[in-house]
């Protein structure tokens, strides 16, 4: 999988979530959005155990399980601003002003999920490439529901339709300007170890995928389909590479 390809792919897909919402009429509470929120929830579950955690700790860097926790508590701040939107949350009130603050923190997300993506392609962990290449999907897979909630939000403020869609492509560059920092600068060059980065995005989505989870209960108690989802998710993660 070469850059140029990434960099499609992860614009694309809030592309994709965007297009479901304006021209679809989809909206972040019908129930195929919330079957792929659950699909995207195991599927990032399962590549961190299957992919990520073991890349990590194969090189036997001391001290990584601080860094994940730090992406998790990061996560768990960046979603008090953003208001969970990550994981499919988002409150909409017809013709409220656009929250800056929740779009800025969903960007930082996905700046942050980017750079290890950019790392791989610099050449410094070109050895891993299939646990990056199981990070590429699981961001891809993620994206499509995060970019059906920010639209769905966007479409119910006081944007135009033309606005709203300048915003989501904004938002849909977020990820590739992620990479672009990780391809362009190496973490050696700010004094961090490599697998620092990478270790910050396993806590982040270990948050997100078992928020997820977690949320697709209703009543304590999972729906079937969702719960289908969710191991369809996790096998397919499980398969790759």
């Amino acid at each position: 999988m070469n850059l140029t390809i990434i960099f499609i792919g992860l614009f694309l897909s809030v592309v994709i979530g965007g297009l479901v919402v304006s021209y679809l009429k989809a909206t972040n509470k019908s129930q195929f959005i919330k079957l792929a929120l659950a699909f995207s929830g195991g599927f990032l579950l399962a590549i961190i155990f299957q992919h990520l955690l073991p890349d990590l700790y194969s090189d036997g860097m001391g001290k990584i399980g601080i860094f994940i926790l730090l992406g998790f508590l990061v996560q768990l701040i960046l979603e008090y601003f953003s208001g969970g939107i990550e994981h499919g949350h988002v409150h909409v009130h017809k013709g409220q002003s656009l929250p800056w603050v929740l779009f800025i923190s969903l960007s930082v997300h996905s700046i942050i999920e980017g750079i290890p993506l950019g790392n791989q392609f610099s050449g410094i962990q070109s050895q891993h490439s299939d646990a990056h290449g199981s990070l590429f999907w699981g961001i891809i897979f993620h994206q499509i529901p995060v970019a059906i909630a920010l639209m769905t939000l966007l479409v119910n403020t006081k944007l135009s339709q033309f606005q709203s869609w300048l915003v989501l492509l904004l938002f849909a560059a977020m990820t590739p300007l992620g990479v672009f920092l990780g391809f362009g600068i190496s973490p050696e060059q700010i004094g961090i170890d490599i697998h620092v980065i990478l270790a910050v995005v396993v806590g982040m989505f270990l948050h997100i995928s078992t928020t997820i989870i977690f949320e697709t209960s209703e009543n304590h108690k999972f729906n079937l389909l969702k719960l289908i989802s969710i191991l369809i998710g996790c096998s397919l993660a499980m398969l790759m590479y």
